[in-house]
């Protein structure tokens, strides 16, 4: 608390203070680690999902260029078509 009450009396009147400035500096590294690990977290989950779309888009290429499976899937119904 000494720290605190230490940086209001050093600030100028008309200037408030952050919340950096308030709090400990071993909470402020604390929370900038925990941020870093979300971000860490979120950009592994988007990678993951970008192979996971990259390999869904293959196997339906695949799919598509597999005469068998577009003959299976197909409407048999040809009437439609005349």
């Amino acid at each position: 608390m000494n720290e605190v009450a230490y940086r209001r009396k050093s600030e100028p009147e008309g200037r408030t203070a952050t919340l950096k400035e308030l709090l400990h500096p071993d909470v402020v590294k604390k929370l900038a680690a925990q941020a870093d690990a979300i971000k860490a977290e979120a950009a592994r989950r988007k990678e993951e999902e970008r192979r996971r779309a990259e390999a869904r888009a293959a196997e339906r290429k695949r799919l598509e260029n597999d005469f068998g499976h577009l003959l299976k899937n197909s409407n048999l119904d040809w009437k439609k078509f005349k």
